[in-house]
């Protein structure tokens, strides 16, 4: 396309502006970014802006944080949050002759499996924050996703990041952008789906509970007999408590059956932060035996959903008194006490989250390398690399469904 064709395009997207093109320039992380404009290019949602901003107070240290801003003549058109680690390659094999593999050659040569990545999307969300003015026409939209994927690459080889991944898009955000991500030769990666339940038509937990199969039906409320065991205080903050929460995330995360990196790493203060960001609408279910902190969830509350963003228990107490399928529980009661249709669990332990009545919600990435032989190599791998293919728990379901 020549130069005054893309002139005419830009300022058929833009008449306000004349033949003004959209620029795309990096800032310090989604704090840097107007606030109000943002909220303005995004769904109402728990993990907006005040949740990014506090993300990026104290990253973790394998992690450089910060964000590209999109603008045309002063005006937000566009933004995302970036991140930038070393990548593994072979963080989707969970374990496996591949997975054992590919830790022997980590071991021999430990750089050998590595790729500087530059993320755009956030490693503390579930979803690509990715913000678009919803005011912008199709061609209006593509511009200024031009601008931004050019902002990014420039930001990767600034960083000596050689591969780009816009994380984890939802639906919502692949049908808006994929076509132009494609046309700049990213390729999709599938990514671990989202776990989601609705209780649309749930008047009460009996409502729920009649959904379920006779046998998980039988088992939650076999496990609730023992619920007065275990006392439950919602909390808007952990004041008082910080240590003990963190030390429960990080003994589940030890005893997870997979193992996602420095993906799994929080900010420090997280917990804190968060609690302190979102005014209200972040909630924490603190779970005592005895007196004893047995377990918590971190919930985020936004209008239609609740997202259950973290779990954390003491072992062995929490699960000799069957805290996931009570809190589960809980957390169903919760969603219908405050008025909402959605309970989100996210992107690992699917077995319990399908068996309690959840289904799958998909996110893709899309990845480019910046030479152009190893891209080539990615597209081939694509298939190879989907997640899913190598998530125990999809496995397993994924073979009770063929059978």
């Amino acid at each position: 396309m020549s130069r005054d064709a893309l002139a005419d395009g830009w300022a058929g997207a833009f008449p306000e502006a004349g033949w003004m093109a959209p620029a795309g320039a990096v800032v310090p992380g989604v704090g840097a970014i107007e606030p109000g404009a943002w909220r303005a290019a995004r769904p109402p949602e728990a993990e907006g802006w005040a949740y990014l901003a506090a993300c990026e107070a104290a990253p973790p240290a394998a992690m450089s944080l910060g964000a590209v801003r999109v603008g045309q003549g002063g005006a937000f058109l566009a933004g995302a949050p970036v991140f930038s680690l070393g990548y593994r390659l072979d963080t989707p094999l969970q374990g496996g002759r591949l997975g054992a593999l590919a830790d022997r050659l980590t071991r021999a040569a430990p750089r050998l499996l590595e790729w500087r990545m530059l993320g755009v999307g956030s490693p503390f969300t579930d979803a690509c924050p990715l913000a678009l003015d919803p005011r912008l026409d199709p061609a209006g939209r593509d511009a200024a996703l031009r601008a931004l994927v050019t902002a990014a690459e420039a930001d990767a080889r600034r960083r000596g990041a050689s591969l780009i991944a816009f994380k984890d898009l939802a639906p919502r955000e692949a049908e808006l952008t994929g076509d132009a991500l494609a046309a700049a030769g990213y390729v999709p990666v599938e990514s671990l789906p989202v776990a989601v339940l609705d209780l649309h038509g749930c008047a009460g937990l009996e409502a729920y509970l009649a959904r379920l199969s006779a046998g998980t039906r039988k088992d939650l409320r076999r496990k609730m007999k023992g619920a007065h065991r275990v006392s439950v205080e919602w909390r808007t903050s952990i004041s008082g408590m910080e240590a003990e929460v963190r030390a429960l995330y990080e003994a589940t995360r030890t005893r997870s059956r997979v193992r996602y990196g420095d993906f799994e790493d929080l900010p420090d203060g997280y917990f804190e932060l968060v609690g302190q960001a979102l005014q209200g609408d972040a909630v924490f279910a603190c779970y005592r035996v005895g007196g004893v902190l047995a377990g918590f969830n971190l919930l985020l509350v936004q209008p239609d959903r609740v997202i259950d963003k973290f779990l954390g228990m003491a072992y062995p107490l929490g699960p000799e008194h069957d805290l996931y399928a009570l809190s589960w529980i809980e957390n169903v009661r919760f969603c219908q006490r405050i008025g909402r249709r959605y309970f989100q669990t996210g992107q690992t332990a699917y077995a319990s989250k399908l068996r309690f009545g959840s289904a799958l919600e998909p996110r893709t990435h899309y990845v480019r390398h910046l030479n152009p032989v190893l891209h080539a190599l990615v597209r081939l791998a694509a298939p190879l690399l989907a997640f899913p293919r190598w998530d125990p728990d999809l496995g397993h379901a994924a073979r009770e469904a063929r059978a």
